[in-house]
């Protein structure tokens, strides 16, 4: 097909597009560049300036250090779904900080960086197209940003996490239904079948979803995401 993609599968079982090396290290290297983007697109012309350039910095940092928490706790699947998916240890939470901590701009760039280190670390593997990457990656966990319309409201942090994580699953099921519908499993109802990509998305999410919020209501856990709150919007 390209350097970028090649085509696998065959004709009983269908083709799907898998990354080749060279696709994959472009993903990577666009990540970064987006990274990089953020972080020097303005540059100080007077003082003021440079006090903000200083403090788009600070936000490139702890917004850097989300992303990789929830990179690297998205590895830590606590919980495997018996239809498919798995509850990870909280890997939402720190992407859907990012919103809660500077609004819904930064909340969802930094969220797309994330979309696409996870299209590197999951859905790379194949592509069966370009509109089904979207939804199941790129649209799906850039909908985690959606938590910074709940910046500085009453209880953000908790509302703008479960509503980004509803928003997330919405772009799954609509994947599901376009695209993964013939995957059902056999352990899945055939009479519910009609309602398979919304039971096999949301399980996994509101589950993790139920946990975090658990862990949230924590007095330790609430203080400590207040100091470290205070310490990224100082």
């Amino acid at each position: 097909m390209s350097m970028f993609f090649s085509q696998n599968g065959n004709a009983e079982e269908g083709f799907y597009y898998a990354l080749t090396p060279w696709g994959t290290a472009a993903l990577v290297l666009l990540t970064v560049a987006f990274l990089v983007l953020i972080a020097f697109l303005k540059r100080p012309r007077d003082e003021e300036t440079a006090r903000e350039q200083r403090f788009s910095a600070k936000q490139l940092v702890f917004s850097g250090m989300c992303i990789a928490i929830a990179f690297a706790l998205s590895y830590v699947r606590v919980i495997r779904m018996p239809w498919g998916g798995a509850v990870t240890l909280c890997s939402m939470l720190f992407v859907t900080l990012i919103g809660y901590w500077y609004g819904p701009k930064i909340g969802l760039a930094g969220a797309f960086a994330y979309s696409l280190l996870q299209f590197i670390q999951d859905g790379g593997s194949y592509v069966l197209s370009p509109l089904q990457a979207c939804l199941d990656y790129i649209f799906a966990f850039t909908a985690l940003g959606a938590s910074g319309f709940f910046h500085g409201k009453k209880d953000g942090l908790r509302r703008g996490y479960l509503f980004a994580v509803l928003l997330r699953g919405l772009f799954h099921t609509l994947g599901g239904y376009l695209y993964w519908m013939d995957y059902m499993p056999d352990n899945f109802p055939k009479s519910l079948s009609f309602i398979y990509p919304f039971c096999y998305n949301y399980a996994f999410l509101l589950a993790e979803a139920a946990v975090t919020l658990l862990l949230l209501s924590l007095p330790p856990v609430r203080a400590a995401l207040q100091r470290a709150g205070a310490q990224a919007r100082s």
